[in-house]
């Protein structure tokens, strides 16, 4: 890994995740049930099954992803500065991961990693009511080591974000709690985003000992996972169970909007209206983007959460999922209104 100097500057928020490279194409709902998968489930598959999905998805349109550094790239769009921990092989797509997160503003120092598997990607079918269901092959994004791991980054980090997707293969799983060791030491928050009821169904004891220990500052979930967690079937009572162990506590409902517990103060916003739902892909990550921006400028809940849901509305309304249009107007603008 590329040593970080001793006068690293400070961060609002350094991101452990997936470096991934997503290959996005619109699909029929016939090639999803064709293929046996679940409209809107994220499943991970091998490299042969991704050979196999790749040959049989139509054109498709090559863009960088991986939940966190969607987030990463969205929050330096609003103006935060990022930096991102995460694994790429040293090949072409590895390549194209690394200049389109460092060009949308993000430091990305970690050494790309020779020899096999190759750099993750993600094959993404998207239907016509815009849903997408993902198709993950983690290559070289599951071999993050705790050498890649840089103590000072995080230490002049106010927020250390991991996403949960990264938790389930071991050697970054290691590397992610001694971020978060190093995290606490210094003082600075750590915020976990759930990432998929699958991951919570394979960690859910690991997870609860997080909260239950008091090692997470900000958690992020959807309906979906806040109730896989608690192993409940009521939203309300779901987060009655949840909200006492985090100090912050954020849930996304899709179309019923978000609603947030911080020291025991609720808000809530409604979701952005948008003209038409192209591509669902990112939301939640731009959602996270939008809340943490705010966090990191010391606005007030309710205003993290509307930073948020104007993430969120402008990620689904095209293809892909980054930015295609400057946050900051959309986000005043609406702060205004």
């Amino acid at each position: 890994m590329t040593s970080t100097p001793s006068d690293t500057p400070r961060y609002d928020i350094v991101a452990m995740g997936h470096a991934i490279v997503d290959v996005i194409a619109r699909c029929e709902e016939s090639f999803l049930a064709e293929h046996n998968m679940a409209k809107g489930s994220m499943q991970l598959i091998d490299a042969d099954q991704a050979t196999g999905i790749y040959a049989a998805m139509g054109q498709g349109q090559e863009v960088s992803g991986g939940s966190a550094a969607n987030t990463l790239a969205a929050m330096a769009n609003i103006g935060a500065k990022c930096a991102f921990i995460g694994q790429v092989a040293d090949d072409q797509l590895g390549e194209i991961f690394a200049h389109d997160i460092r060009s949308a503003g993000v430091d990305f120092t970690v050494d790309p990693r020779g020899g096999e598997p190759p750099t993750a990607r993600c094959l993404i079918l998207v239907t016509n009511d815009g849903q997408r269901t993902m198709n993950t092959f983690l290559g070289a994004a599951q071999f993050l080591p705790t050498a890649a791991l840089d103590e000072e980054l995080v230490r002049k980090s106010d927020i250390l974000y991991l996403e949960g997707y990264l938790w389930d293969p071991p050697e970054p799983r290691a590397a992610m709690q001694k971020a978060i060791s190093t995290a606490r030491a210094a003082g600075n928050r750590v915020a976990l985003t759930m990432s998929d009821a699958f991951v919570i169904e394979r960690h859910r004891d690991g997870f609860n000992e997080l909260l239950d220990n008091g090692k997470i500052d900000i958690l992020f979930a959807n309906e979906v996972e806040i109730l896989s967690l608690t192993q409940l079937d009521d939203f309300d009572a779901a987060l009655a169970a949840v909200a006492p162990k985090v100090p912050t506590l954020v849930v996304t409902r899709g179309e019923h909007g978000a609603v947030a517990i911080a020291n025991g103060q609720r808000a809530e916003v409604a979701a952005e209206p948008v003209d038409e739902v192209v591509d669902t892909t990112g939301a939640g990550d731009l959602f996270a983007a939008g809340f943490l921006a705010g966090q990191a400028q010391g606005k007030s809940l309710e205003t993290s959460l509307t930073m948020g849901a104007v993430a969120a509305g402008e990620i689904i309304t095209h293809i892909g999922p980054r930015v295609t249009r400057d946050l900051p107007p959309l986000i005043a603008a609406r702060l205004d209104a």
